[in-house]
């Protein structure tokens, strides 16, 4: 939505006079009634305060009384709630949802049971100086305290000033202040559109006829950073670079369900492994419910665009594996060049785990987006690169026609590993991983990650006399850790080479431990993130995913002798930080990878 001249001076002077520690909102949508007031404040201390903005002038106004104003607009005469009383409606929806919070409402004293902090709301009147509304009848209809004027808000308002005029529109104060716990509480509350994979319809039912879900303890939110990130990314083209378990995909899915409500062309969502698009299906396309999204892993797509427009696909029988992957993308881009594919049919493209894909596929992928629109938005982290080719061809953005400079956002922030898992994976892989010294935002940059600072256990690495004995040490600590309430499909096994799978899936069938075993290369089994099994799969599968537990066998034959160390490294360090909670290795041999992870342990 546009902002009208007035409320774009006042987010400018909210922007100017409030310091750091206040967070603005303008336009947001709040709570299951998707309630939409002008501008929501909070102070860690000061309090909630919701203003609704008014650029009228006095001589618009014909008519006034508490419930409504008449107005004369260019297109007549318009009757409108009364500003103050919707203010107000907003910010008593906003308190009785707050109120339903045990860790948001007072245990003691005189205001026991009531919100942690004030809440107040107003009016701003844009158009109209204090003197000016003093001398109206306005008074009559509006309390003095809860308006603020035209010459309160400008350019040269003193900044306190400014402050008291906000904080008079509550009628009390407390005094406490807010924990970064409690802010992040009221932002679950208020916002539903920043809980991960939260389900609602825009039009459902009102609060008493629909059942409030259960608070949980520890919530699952946008950062602040991530939710500024996520409510700005408009049109054009967008590259975040993201640390694993930045919250790379959590805004994807956000810019997803955003575009979902808007436009009518198709929004394509693309990435390398089948099993992450399974799980981006399941949390994208399954959430929104709308049939425009569609979510494909990369070669899959490009198979679908082959046979929509009839053209011949590469013979498997002709071609070796790689070879007929090659062939696969190159007709597609002959088929674009020679326009019988056309380019520009999709309202919006993202495209996560970027790094994965080389050159030319970006240059393809970029074509696909409507001009109109100009909407695509690339996540990359280069130190999840598993492919050195890629690597060592350094290319830019511009060069593959992605129009990266001055629209790149760079997340540090681990969330989804523990601090320990970092550490042990971040030591083990630093030297190969070294950040990128440049600040060419039309480069691919490498990130050094930092923790969010959760805490848990350290991880573990058990040696075992052999990889028999690790398939049975694996069978039972499953078992143990699924009679501690963990769901099967909670736990994930990451192995390297394809020798583990077999031993592992076959042993666990013989023990009848449920198991999913996710292959990398063929759609021939479904990948079902919901369904209560373990998920086995390899290193390059495990990209993009995450596990509360994850176990790792086999760490001994690493490196592998087919790949470099550097490479090898990338990729265990890749699986490690698929863990959410806990990490598990284990080896039968010692190896330079298991010196570097014991050394990384200490």
């Amino acid at each position: 939505m546009r902002m009208t001249p007035g409320e774009k001076r006042l987010a400018q002077r909210l922007e100017e006079k409030l310091e750091d520690d206040y967070l603005l909102w303008y336009d947001v949508p709040v709570g299951k009634k998707q309630l939409h007031p002008d501008f929501i404040v909070l102070h860690p201390s000061r309090g909630l305060f919701i203003l609704e903005v008014k650029d009228w002038k006095l001589d618009t106004i014909q008519n006034i009384n508490p419930s409504t104003v008449t107005l004369l607009t260019e297109d007549g005469i318009k009757e409108v709630k009364h500003p103050l009383q919707q203010a107000r409606d907003y910010a008593l929806a906003v308190n009785k949802m707050l109120e339903k919070d045990p860790a948001l409402v007072q245990q003691e004293g005189n205001h026991k049971g009531k919100l942690v902090i004030p809440y107040g709301y107003g009016v701003v009147f844009t158009n109209i100086t204090r003197k000016a509304f003093n001398e109206s009848e306005l008074p009559a209809v509006f309390e003095e305290h809860l308006v603020i004027c035209k010459d309160e808000m400008l350019p040269n308002t003193d900044a306190g000033e400014f402050q008291q005029r906000l904080w008079d529109l509550s009628a009390y104060q407390f005094g406490k202040t807010l924990t970064s716990s409690q802010i992040d509480r009221i932002r679950w509350h208020i916002f539903l559109d920043l809980r991960p994979n939260q389900q609602f319809a825009p039009d459902s039912p009102s609060d008493e006829e629909t059942p409030e879900p259960v608070i949980p303890n520890i919530l699952k939110i946008m950062d602040l950073q991530q939710e500024q990130l996520a409510r700005s990314l408009g049109d054009g083209h967008r590259v975040i670079h993201g640390v694993a378990g930045s919250g790379k995909t959590m805004i994807l899915a956000y810019r997803c369900q955003q575009l979902a409500q808007v436009g009518n062309k198709p929004i394509l969502v693309l990435c390398f492994n089948v099993s992450l698009a399974a799980k981006l299906r399941q949390t994208i396309q399954d959430q929104n419910r709308v049939s425009r999204i569609k979510v494909r892993h990369f070669h899959g797509w490009c198979m679908d665009l082959l046979r929509k427009y009839d053209i011949p696909r590469p013979d498997s029988r002709e071609y070796q594996n790689e070879a007929y992957i090659e062939e696969l993308v190159q007709r597609v881009i002959s088929a674009v060049d020679a326009k019988l594919i056309p380019v520009g049919t999709y309202g919006a493209v993202m495209l996560d785990e970027g790094h994965d894909f080389k050159p030319e596929w970006l240059k393809l992928i970029a074509q696909m987006v409507n001009p109109e629109t100009n909407s695509l938005l690339i996540l990359y982290d280069d130190a999840q690169n598993l492919y050195g080719e890629k690597r060592t061809k350094k290319f830019s953005f511009k060069s593959v026609g992605i129009q990266a400079q001055g629209r790149t956002t760079i997340l540090k922030l681990n969330y989804r590993n523990t601090a320990q898992v970092l550490r042990v994976a971040y030591e083990f892989a630093k030297e190969v991983m070294q950040p990128t010294d440049t600040q060419d935002d039309d480069q691919q940059i490498l990130v050094e990650p930092a923790s969010a600072g959760r805490q848990g256990p350290i991880p573990n690495l058990i040696r075992l006399p052999s990889f028999k004995h690790e398939v049975d040490y694996l069978a039972d600590r499953v078992q143990q850790l699924h009679e501690r309430d963990i769901p099967w499909n909670e736990i994930a096994i990451i192995y390297r080479s394809k020798f583990m799978g077999d031993r592992i899936y076959n042993h666990f069938q013989q023990a009848q431990i449920p198991v999913e075993w996710i292959n990398a290369n063929s759609e021939s089994r479904d990948y079902n993130p919901a369904e209560q099994s373990i998920k086995l799969m390899t290193m390059h599968s495990s990209k993009g995913l995450e596990f509360p537990v994850v176990l790792i066998p086999g760490v001994g034959y690493m490196p592998h002798q087919y790949n470099t160390p550097e490479e090898e490294a990338r990729l265990l360090y890749v699986a490690m930080t698929r863990a959410i909670e806990q990490l598990i290795m284990s080896c039968d041999r010692s190896s330079e990878f298991t010196n570097r992870l014991e050394t990384a342990l200490l």
